[in-house]
């Protein structure tokens, strides 16, 4: 049974590396804002302690992460929290499309867009699924380790919806591997994820924390700013090639399909509950 009092993220600083962890094992480490709030506090704190030279992000349990919570017991995505990311208004007493828009602002696009910005290196350890809002998790990491039972898939298209709302698909792998990816919904496997240059590196799951961790350190031996100003300037060069007016784009896209869902369908997901999901992916 979870433990209701063990909390959505574990933070541990070993040397210069802190892990990151998320905490919710029994339902996939499915992202609740309550998740996505100690998410950031974590990674502040990580910024914000000048031993820190590098970050891990992992996921507890057999999985990284199943994605956005759409159904677990802890759902909370009706309450109010405090606004970080931007300067949207409380969307907990707000309606419709204005409700989702304010919080998927902050929750979502906001809070990957700030933490990929973090000047300091991020690794995502990767085991299991990594899936829709898990790829967002992954994605804002500037290198990716992933075991070999690892998989990634965005199948959202089957809610009517272009994609997750951070929508970097056709800059970690190329336009056309994008839209497949995108089109059928399939699982990518690690091995594959490695050949369209979507992560890293690929090991056994027996040596994922092992190897994450050697890669930590070696990274950690370099200099603090030369880091930050070299994370900076592929990131700059990235949004130079559109990446964040293109993320724009998608989000309004992504919106309009979950205002059109709302009209013509059960719900904003299009009647996908997590049951359908399963179903559709087996």
């Amino acid at each position: 049974m979870p433990d209701p009092s063990a909390p959505p993220v574990l933070y541990e600083r070993r040397g210069p590396v802190a892990h990151l962890t998320m905490n919710r094992p029994q339902y996939r480490n499915a992202q609740n804002s309550a998740m996505t709030y100690a998410l950031d506090d974590a990674f502040y704190r990580a910024a914000d302690d000048p031993q820190v030279k590098v970050l891990v992000l992992s996921g507890a349990g057999d999985h990284f992460s199943s994605g956005h919570d759409i159904g677990t017991p802890e759902r909370d995505a009706h309450l109010p929290f405090e606004r970080r990311a931007g300067l949207w208004w409380d969307h907990s007493d707000k309606a419709g499309a204005e409700s989702r828009y304010a919080r998927e602002s902050e929750v979502y696009l906001g809070m990957c867009r700030r933490w990929r910005e973090l000047p300091k290196p991020v690794i995502a350890s990767v085991q299991g699924a990594c899936v829709a809002g898990g790829l967002m998790l992954a994605w804002v990491c500037d290198l990716i380790v992933a075991s070999e039972d690892a998989f990634f898939a965005d199948p959202v298209v089957r809610m009517g919806i272009p994609g997750v709302e951070y929508f970097a698909h056709p800059w970690v792998m190329p336009p056309r591997i994008a839209k497949e990816f995108l089109f059928t919904g399939d699982r990518m496997s690690a091995r594959r994820a490695y050949e369209v240059g979507m992560i890293n590196q690929v090991v056994g799951r027996d040596e994922l924390s092992s190897r994450t961790e050697e890669l930590a350190l070696q990274i950690a031996g370099m200099p603090r700013l030369g880091l930050a100003l070299t994370k900076r300037a592929v990131n700059q060069a990235e949004d130079l090639q559109g990446m964040h007016a293109g993320m724009d784009s998608v989000f309004g896209l992504h919106h309009l399909a979950h205002a059109h869902n709302a009209e013509t369908a059960a719900d904003p997901l299009g009647g996908m509950d997590i049951a359908a999901m399963k179903k559709a992916s087996s």
